[in-house]
């Protein structure tokens, strides 16, 4: 009877011994993903680190292009980067010495240095790859509105465009809209030449807020952090912006050239809050009330996640929101000594008194 119940109870405690010593796959993958998770960097502070250098340089444009969709498959992406390198290769041949000059008007494209012969590409750094973000490849930096573009305009925001188009000051871009290229330009009086060709500030939004690739070269961002500030350097134009944590907005009669930013963290990521910007630097035509919202994540050792929020009612029908990531680089930043020794303008400018001299002399002649 002894023998019988022993036997019985290892036919019953036999399988469960089985079981618990044959290993489990599933709970090994487990385990050693677990010993693979991602151990967070932290400043003394117990802050995440977010210092570092990070390269911008994207294919993914702000706006998603028409017809696409939200992500690219692996297979997509990796078309158009080899057609992007592609063009890139045929704009890097060398250029023929005894070439003619550009027509009359320019070669055609539109921009101030297109239309007389710009860059060849090999100087330029737009990006090779499109930016991925949990694991998908994005058509665009917007992310909301869901059709990946910046929303419409309000009327108020239009007539305000159309009055810059009309005559362009120092505080516009470029005037790169082809049915205006008769009307006197932003390049056409030295008052009022663009912030970004006179090196006050970055091109496009490079420098922020919101801070975006400028798909043109210098792409490099720096972070440097303290407990009290966090500094992000920009490489185009050397743009520095000072982040005050935990700190109040300045008076609304203080207005900077990238807006007043205040941090703060919620939980692991830095929230940046920009308001009191200037009307001398309009983000996409927008009004010195535009309020920017950043936060930045770290999601490994190499990379960030940048996310931006707009908000400013009197240039969009509604705020709107874009993300992309921050691949590190161990590249280094080097000076951006733009106008050193600057003797272009002027050129330009006694190139046109030497015409008007011209001018009048001929004309006294007749």
């Amino acid at each position: 009877m002894r023998h019988l119940l022993m036997k019985l109870v290892a036919q019953a405690f036999l399988p469960v011994f089985f079981l618990l010593w044959i290993p489990n796959p599933a709970a090994a993958q487990t385990a050693k993903a677990a010993s693979k998770a991602y151990s967070l960097r932290r400043m003394p502070d117990g802050h995440p680190d977010l210092q570092g250098a990070y390269d911008l340089a994207t294919l993914t444009p702000v706006d998603r292009p028409n017809g696409a969709n939200a992500v690219y498959t692996e297979e997509e992406a990796r078309k158009l980067e080899a057609a992007a390198a592609r063009q890139r290769e045929r704009g890097d041949q060398a250029l023929s010495a005894d070439r003619t000059a550009p027509p009359k008007g320019g070669d055609g494209s539109v921009g101030a240095a297109g239309n007389v012969g710009g860059y060849n590409s090999g100087w330029l750094d737009p990006g090779s790859t499109y930016t991925v973000v949990d694991g998908q490849r994005r058509s665009s930096i917007i992310v909301d509105p869901p059709n990946g573009r910046v929303p419409p305009m309000t009327p108020e925001a239009m007539q305000r465009m159309a009055a810059t188009r009309a005559r362009p000051t120092s505080d516009a871009q470029e005037n790169n809209d082809p049915g205006l290229e008769k009307a006197p330009g932003a390049y056409d009086d030295p008052e009022r030449r663009p912030l970004g060709e006179r090196c006050l500030l970055g091109f496009g939004s490079t420098s922020g807020p919101p801070a975006l690739p400028d798909y043109f070269y210098n792409n490099l961002h720096q972070i440097v952090q303290t407990p009290d500030a966090v500094m992000i350097l920009t490489e185009m134009v050397h743009d520095a912006r000072i982040v005050r944590m935990n700190a109040q907005h300045l008076p609304k009669n203080i207005r900077l050239w990238m807006g007043d930013s205040v941090g703060h963290w919620e939980g692991d990521t830095l929230v940046v809050d920009t308001t009191n910007f200037t009307a001398k630097t309009r983000f996409r035509g927008s009004t010195e009330n535009l309020h920017v919202v950043e936060r930045f994540t770290r999601v490994d050792d190499r990379t960030l996640l940048y996310r931006f929020t707009i908000d400013d009612p009197a240039t969009w029908s509604r705020p709107w929101t874009g993300e992309y990531t921050w691949p590190a680089t161990d590249g280094h930043i080097y000076e951006y000594a733009c106008h050193e020794a600057n003797y272009a303008l002027t050129d330009i400018l006694k190139g046109a008194r030497l015409r008007e001299k011209e001018e009048a002399a001929a004309k006294a002649a007749k």
